[in-house]
């Protein structure tokens, strides 16, 4: 068993949830955060099974803020 990480947000253009993976690069799409979670896992694993991982350290996620203009 492998932990990995999912970067869930709303796809700008509809009413779609965009899921993506950074350790594979995977991304699909769902109505909601557990339908998109239950996609990127399937399509991880998919991807997964043709091309595996190397053995790594998990990845790290923050958050940081940034000054936006607005104008």
């Amino acid at each position: 068993m492998t932990t990995l990480t999912a970067v869930i947000y709303p796809d700008p253009d509809g009413d779609w949830l965009v899921a993506q993976n950074p350790e594979t690069g995977t991304t699909t799409q769902g109505k909601s955060v557990e339908e998109a979670l239950a996609n990127l896992k399937e399509a991880t694993e998919l991807y997964l099974s043709e091309f595996p991982l190397p053995r790594c350290k998990p990845a790290l996620l923050r958050t940081f803020e940034v000054e936006v203009a607005h104008g």
